[in-house]
């Protein structure tokens, strides 16, 4: 399963700019990989794992713009596929799933 967050935030002023960069950091620091500028997923073992991460980001929505959320299977997400001046590209490999020990 994967949440996938993207969203259209104000950049403006300086004071938006630097809530932007804070909300992306967070969606980082939580496990989060940037598939482009302003959309991040990340992978979930369980639905209850993925509602965790959702609240979470709740927590960190800013003040201003629009962030949606939502939660794909695995089967969806590698149905992906990617585009590069009208030339499908290979897919990044995504990112490990949980590492219990480091």
């Amino acid at each position: 399963m994967w949440v996938m967050v993207m969203f259209d935030l104000p950049v403006g002023t300086k004071r938006q700019r630097k809530v932007a960069a804070r909300f992306r950091k967070d969606l980082l620091e939580d496990g989060f990989w940037m598939l482009q500028f302003s959309v991040y997923a990340r992978p979930c073992p369980s639905q209850e794992n993925a509602r965790t991460h959702f609240l979470r980001v709740k927590r960190w929505l800013p003040p201003a713009g629009q962030v949606r959320m939502i939660q794909i299977t695995d089967k969806q997400f590698a149905r992906m596929e990617l585009f590069n001046e009208r030339k499908r590209d290979p897919l990044e490999a995504p990112p490990a799933q949980l590492q219990m020990f480091s």
